[in-house]
């Protein structure tokens, strides 16, 4: 699969979190994070399938 994967988030929605009450704490703390996901490599099909599961059992077990 070489195609990218895109999901809504609730950043798209609701905006980030406050991290820092100052707000160039706050912008430089998202800018490291943002720099950490760009430079993290894509996930395997194998890695998304085994996430995909975990999140589905924890589902399943939360609607019993």
């Amino acid at each position: 699969m070489t195609g990218t994967t895109t999901t809504a988030s609730a950043e798209g929605n609701l905006g980030r979190p406050v991290r820092h009450p100052d707000p160039v704490q706050n912008a430089a703390y998202w800018a490291r994070i943002d720099a950490n996901v760009a430079a993290a490599p894509e996930l395997t099909d194998a890695q998304r399938v085994r996430l995909r599961g975990i999140f589905q059992q924890a589902a399943i077990k939360e609607a019993a």
